[in-house]
């Protein structure tokens, strides 16, 4: 048997088997003393084993909660930090544009800093706010001030998915803790902190709308473009409340930077932001499947209108303006003390940050009329008339050939030096900003002196010149864009050549007022404000011509002359040592056609000028002036014959208020251009108070619009023949339907004006509701026609009139009236008038005169 089972086991399968056995108990032996053994430690391992889960479960709760906890902390110092009170997160210190009204209510332009107009949440529509609310914070409704869900979601992520401000926080940095330094990671995360309590603040403090309106009035949409409102302007140019879907998208998509998606520079880019804003508003269902599809295809559809100080209705007057109302800012009461204070700085009131709205009385619709008439008449005629004139008739065009070269030398020279390059060049201008004064010589980063604009917001450098440099820059070829009346044109020419080509221009000024209120309601101040700055309504004086004789007239009626009061068309002359006279001095009519007699309302419809002289030789200079300036003319006359003529330099806006005085009874009104001031909350804080005074009667100021009415009209003699006025063509354009609107039969009461060697056309329009200037000239008075027949203000001046009238009457919505002008009550000068009706015996007529007979004192 044991050989038998050795033999067996000799085998492999045996050894294997015993190996096995062996394992077997081996490893049993060894269980039952772990056994053994644990049975033996069991409440020593139990104990220690509670002690190890309560202190995995601790770390494991501090790791869950201590960013919790840290962000509790830092909230809680943030919230002692520097933070803005209550009052300031109610006012921030935002810089808002002042606006500027028209009397209709239309937008005429801004004054600003940082170009940015408020607008409430009602001025707002729901594809903004539902654009806004899909792309930039969809639970905005339901939190308060911090997304709870966003911040977990940006701590887990490390901000990979999302970020976690709200609409809230986005204001809160925008208003008080401004852009991050990300450069630093402890500084970022506490102005996180401050804006999250800023943010809960307020939340507290204001609504939701409110909250969406504040935060799309501050964003800067760049071009300009500060505010949803701005941005809608300028881009699109509409309110918000009138943006569609597409367009409020492309707006809200630019909240993501605005550098980056800049319309004008990356239309592209902006489309796609456009279209991520519209598939944030598909996810949230504010727009179906097919309206993403049709929308996000559309272009971009911009209608860029830029706030520019140059552009736009009424820049010469938003200039005048603009000193005005400094004027009126800075008044002092009697103790010195500043009459308008802004309470929220206890400063004077700032014209460019403190959001004043302006109240003028600019008619929008007038101003445009206005713009017209003077564009219309000079660069569709007169300015091509003129080259004409120049090109063919000048040795030296534009300037005159009376004058010689050393004078014409004399004149580009001062032209030159008052030139914005020269003064660039110069130093006294800064070429960026365009300011005066700011350049300061400085050394520059390579050891070179150069001139650097010390303005703030713009510290440009440039090259310091000699005066031969200036010189020399100003005799070399320059590539340079020029004015035409079809736009700006690429040329080459030396920059004294730019100068004198502008010098070719004709320039024109007009203004319009209502007789009655003093209210200025259309002002043009040149031809084109961006390349003519020069006002030629306010700031310009020019020789009135026979604008002024109304007034020499006026002195004679008032004083109870009859306008069928006859009187010799013989020169008439003022002796040496009268009046202050060195010598003689006669007048003299260029028709030179003397020897009989003729009314005095004969006399003034065609302006003749003997007999004006003979009516201010009956009262004397000084009775003429005194009148003048009862009328409201502020300007220097001297009180000498001569002015009878018009020889002082006036004003168009004195000429024209001193002659609406005749349409509203006698009475004075200095033209108003403001009716109140608002400062951004709504409040009057400034009112007009008219200045009137009572320069004549009543009856004269009749006698003298009906005297005026000749001038278009012509006038009866006692013969009741009638004879043409000055403005007689005017009448024949109504009839031929040249100015078709302006109604043939309106009444019209006017003075035509013509100076010495045609230097300056004027014409004075007066219809019952509107009292118009108008004047046109060249810079120079040696640029002018030669030939009457163009030069004189019937053909220089009364079309731009005529054009003006034309679209005024022709808007219905206006309500300009067509009916005569308005009596004084209780007064009927008709009969005084018709000298039609006089007889031969009231006038003393005769068919001839002894011209020498009228020459005595």
């Amino acid at each position: 048997m044991n050989s038998l089972s050795n033999s067996r086991c000799s085998s492999n399968k045996c050894v294997n088997e015993r190996v096995r056995e062996q394992y077997l108990d081996i490893l049993s032996f060894l269980e039952t003393k772990s056994i053994g053994v644990a049975k033996k430690k069991t409440k020593k391992e139990i104990e220690a084993a509670k002690k190890n889960k309560r202190k995995w479960s601790r770390l494991l709760w501090l790791a869950v909660l201590s960013p919790i906890l840290g962000l509790g902390l830092l909230l809680a110092a943030a919230s002692f930090s520097d933070l803005p009170s209550i009052d300031e997160l109610g006012n921030p210190n935002s810089e808002l544009a002042t606006e500027i009204l028209t009397s209709d209510n239309v937008l005429l332009g801004k004054y600003y800093k940082k170009n940015r107009t408020n607008v409430e949440y009602q001025g707002l529509n729901e594809h903004i706010i539902n654009s806004l609310l899909s792309t930039e914070d969809e639970r905005f409704r339901g939190h308060s001030g911090i997304d709870a869900r966003g911040l977990a979601r940006a701590i887990a992520f490390l901000g990979k998915r999302g970020g976690a401000s709200t609409i809230t926080q986005q204001l809160a940095k925008m208003q008080f803790t401004g852009q991050r330094d990300k450069s630093n990671i402890l500084i970022a995360i506490w102005q996180k902190a401050q804006e999250m309590i800023i943010a809960m603040r307020l939340e507290k403090s204001y609504t939701k709308e409110e909250i969406l309106a504040m935060y799309l009035n501050e964003y800067d949409f760049l071009n300009q473009a500060i505010g949803i409102k701005s941005a809608a302007n300028i881009y699109f140019s509409k309110e918000p409340k009138n943006l569609n879907i597409q367009e409020s998208a492309m707006l809200i998509g630019m909240l993501k930077n605005s550098a980056l998606y800049n319309p004008l520079r990356n239309p592209e880019g902006v489309t796609n932001r456009r279209e991520v804003v519209l598939s944030q508003m598909k996810k949230n269902e504010v727009i179906n499947q097919a309206q993403y599809d049709s929308l996000r295809v559309l272009p971009l559809g911009l209608n860029i209108s830029k706030q520019d100080h140059v552009a736009g209705l009424a820049p010469y007057f938003r200039e005048i303006l603009r000193s005005e109302l400094s004027t009126i800012l800075k008044e002092k009461d009697k103790n010195g003390d500043f009459k308008y204070i802004n309470p929220d700085t206890d400063n004077p009131y700032d014209l460019y940050t403190d959001g004043l709205r302006i109240y003028t009385t600019i008619d929008s619709r007038l101003q445009e009329y206005a713009e017209y008439g003077v564009r219309t008449h000079l660069s569709q005629r007169l300015q091509k008339d003129f080259d004409r004139f120049t090109s063919r008739s000048l040795r030296n065009p534009p300037f005159s050939n009376d004058l010689d070269k050393k004078t014409i030398n004399r004149v580009m020279n001062s032209a030159k030096k008052r030139s914005k390059r020269f003064r660039t060049l110069e130093g006294k201008l800064c070429g960026k900003c365009e300011r005066v004064g700011t350049l300061q010589k400085e050394k520059d980063t390579d050891g070179v002196r150069k001139w650097v604009c010390s303005n703030s917001d713009c510290f440009a450098r440039q090259k310091i010149y000699t005066q031969k440099e200036i010189d020399k820059n100003f005799d070399t070829p320059t590539e340079m864009k020029v004015f035409t009346y079809k736009g700006m044109v690429d040329t080459v020419m030396t920059p004294l050549d730019s100068i004198k080509y502008y010098k070719g221009f004709l320039q024109a000024g007009l203004m319009s007022m209502d007789p009655t209120t003093g209210f200025v309601k259309a002002w043009v101040g040149g031809i084109d404000y961006k390349n003519f700055k020069y006002d030629h309504v306010k700031q310009g004086k020019r020789q009135v011509g026979s604008t002024f004789k109304p007034i020499v007239y006026a002195t004679a009626i008032r004083e109870g002359y009859s306008p069928c009061y006859e009187i010799p068309k013989v020169p008439t002359t003022f002796e040496k040592g009268t009046f202050n006279l060195t010598e003689d001095y006669t007048p003299q009519d260029s028709d030179r056609d003397y020897g009989y007699m003729a009314s005095l309302n004969w006399g003034l419809s065609n302006s003749v000028n003997t007999m004006t002289a003979w009516v201010m030789k009956q009262f004397g200079p000084e009775a003429v002036v005194k009148l003048a300036q009862d009328m409201g003319i502020k300007s220097e006359l001297l009180p000498v014959p001569s002015l009878c003529l018009g020889v002082a330099d006036l004003s168009v806006y004195e000429i024209t208020a001193a002659n609406s005085t005749f349409v509203n009874h006698g009475v004075y009104v200095e033209p108003i251009i403001i009716t109140r001031i608002e400062d951004k909350g709504g409040n009057s804080i400034f009112d007009v108070a008219p200045k009137t005074k009572e320069a004549m009667d009543p009856r004269t100021a009749a006698i003298m619009v009906e005297m005026m009415k000749g001038t278009a009209d012509g006038v009866f003699n006692e013969h009741k023949e009638k004879s043409s006025g000055t403005a007689m063509r005017l009448r024949m354009d109504l009839q031929s339907r040249k100015y078709d609107g302006f109604s043939k039969d309106i009444e019209i009461a006017c003075k035509t004006g013509t100076t010495q060697n045609q230097s300056d056309g004027w014409f004075i329009g007066m219809t019952p509701d509107l009292v118009t200037g108008v004047w046109v000239g060249a810079e120079d008075r040696a640029v002018r026609f030669s030939d009457l027949s163009l030069g004189m203000g019937t053909n220089m001046a009364l079309p731009i009139w005529g054009h003006f009238m034309k679209k005024a009457y022709g808007d219905k919505d206006l309500k300009l009236t067509m009916d005569g002008f308005e009596q004084p009550p209780g007064i009927d000068i008709s009969h005084e008038v018709d000298c039609s009706r006089v007889s031969e015996d009231d006038t003393d007529s005769f068919d001839t005169v002894d011209p020498d007979a009228f020459n005595t004192p």
